[in-house]
């Protein structure tokens, strides 16, 4: 409640109260995970952890060095809150595995480029539909496995494109409407989902290699928030899907 009282007091400072209504045509909802420390079961919602895999399928290795990945974000439809179970499309669970391992001679990040969308060596992200058997898992075989954190809840924000971003759509703000809005802290960042994406050099959404056409926005993973690794230099990455293509996702990053 402090944290919130802050923020109203912060964006009605910085004069956000008196574009608030101009913003309404471009308002959104998103969602900051609510997380508690320890992992659960393999359908769970979390960060990191272990995942639910079918029984005759492997832990997913990096094709680059050939070794586990790490799993950044398991998100299960069931544990979404109601408005947003239709954040993506193509099974019952979406998930990223994402390799962070680096030696003096190589780092899959760099050779593999992960930065960019469909990087596909060292990241892999999927919907899956679970099955009623799932393989049984009680110990990660990534080395250095980050600790898991559970989504317990979701706790629910009004979110605004960015300067950068709203410029593209029907609501028109002068230099000093755009510095309010950058100073009241939108978009939302940090871990969420929908909303707006907190680009950090401008807009960067996908192409579907199938339609052409921009994909969608689902979840942001920032840098150092529920999961303890820096894209870069403070980079924030976000997860992407086709609307008419479901099974085209991606996941990118950029750093400042």
């Amino acid at each position: 409640m402090l944290d919130f009282i802050k923020s109203f007091l912060a964006k009605k400072d910085s004069g956000f109260a008196e574009i608030e209504p101009i913003l309404e045509k471009v308002k959104r909802k998103c969602w900051k995970p609510v997380v508690s420390e320890g992992d659960g079961n393999v359908e769970a919602s979390k960060f990191s952890g272990l995942p639910w895999l079918a029984a005759d399928e492997e832990w997913p290795v990096c094709g680059n060095c050939k070794k586990p990945m790490q799993l950044f974000l398991q998100l299960n439809k069931k544990d979404l809150p109601p408005e947003a179970q239709d954040s993506f499309m193509g099974g019952d669970v979406l998930q990223l595995f994402y390799c962070v391992n680096s030696s003096d001679d190589t780092s899959c990040e760099c050779e593999s480029e992960t930065y960019m969308p469909f990087a596909r060596d060292s990241v892999l992200i999927r919907t899956i539909t679970q099955g009623k058997t799932c393989r049984q898992i009680t110990e990660s075989p990534v080395e250095g496995a980050f600790p898991c954190k559970l989504i317990a809840g979701w706790e629910e924000h009004a979110d605004y494109p960015g300067y950068d971003e709203i410029r593209d759509t029907e609501v028109n703000l002068d230099s000093k409407e755009e510095d309010c809005l950058l100073d009241a802290g939108f978009p939302v960042m940090g871990d969420k989902l929908l909303g707006w994406p907190g680009w950090v050099q401008g807009p960067e959404y996908p192409e579907c290699p199938d339609c052409g056409k921009k994909m969608s926005y689902v979840f942001q993973i920032d840098s150092g928030d529920n999961i303890p690794y820096m894209f870069g230099d403070c980079g924030c990455g976000h997860i992407t899907q086709c609307r008419e293509h479901p099974e085209r996702l991606a996941f990118a990053w950029a750093c400042s």
